[in-house]
């Protein structure tokens, strides 16, 4: 079995492949200051909740925006899975060509999710991946990574309403279902909703025209991202194990 690791800023996603199906995945807060052995007894509970065995893995790869995690994620592989791992970044094959200034500077995350698009679901494409940050990744007719947009996440723009402005309450990130809304609560849930789905189909609208193809297919992944493809015109498919598939494509590049 292949075990990956999706590390986020807020949450860490990790997943158990059996050749190309996947079958488990969790979502666990991700902790800067958690120890290899405190990875290993938690993912050892995980498994033995699911009848799974830790000695069964037979591989790990790690993508991760977040390099205060990786000393203790990398021990943890070495030492309760007994593997080296595999960790996206410089000089890992992936098979897509980065048409951007710098290529270093792109997330190992968006990297992950292009591979899995061009896979999946061919080219040209638009990714949004509705995380921290809600990222946006467009890819030619050729596949190759052309570069995107960064806007503040969903979670982190209701969060700051909340702390700086003294009167508004946080709420919880549900439609309200109405824009005229009568109390403060909805009010600021239809701010939110709304006004992110009004973000998303601008940017890939623009894309689009940037891309001079009406065509494109436009892919959302994320926790959040049934709530606003719900109420976006522009997405096409929610797939919400994007990057974990993407991880594991990468691995099959790299191990053959």
């Amino acid at each position: 079995m292949l075990l990956v690791f999706d590390v986020g800023n807020t949450n860490t996603v990790l997943g158990v492949y059996k050749g190309k199906k996947l079958i488990n995945h969790w979502r666990i807060s991700t902790n800067k200051d958690k120890t290899s052995d405190e990875y290993g007894m938690l993912i050892n509970e995980l498994f033995k909740y699911e009848g799974l065995s830790i000695n069964d893995i037979n591989d790990v790869i790690i993508s991760s925006v977040v390099p205060n995690v990786m000393h203790s994620l990398e021990n943890f592989a070495r030492k309760y899975c007994e593997k080296e791992p595999l960790i996206v970044g410089p000089g890992i094959k992936t098979g897509i060509n980065i048409k951007y200034d710098n290529p270093k500077q792109v997330g190992a995350d968006r990297i992950v999710n292009a591979v899995a698009g061009y896979e999946k679901y061919g080219a040209p494409l638009i990714l949004v991946d509705f995380g921290t940050a809600t990222t946006f990744c467009a890819l030619s007719e050729r596949g190759e990574y052309l570069g995107g947009t960064i806007s503040p996440g969903i979670k982190i723009s209701s969060e700051a309403l909340f702390q700086k402005a003294s009167k508004l309450p946080r709420v919880e990130l549900i439609k309200p279902g109405m824009t005229i809304c009568k109390n403060t609560v909805s009010a600021m849930q239809s701010g939110i909703i709304y006004g992110y789905a009004g973000l998303v189909d601008k940017i890939v609208n623009m894309m689009k025209d940037e891309l001079k193809n009406k065509d494109v297919k436009v892919v959302a992944t994320g926790g959040l991202a049934n709530l606003i493809a719900s109420e976006s015109r522009s997405i096409d498919y929610v797939d919400k194990f994007l990057t974990l598939d993407g991880l594991r494509i990468i691995y099959d590049r790299n191990r053959e």
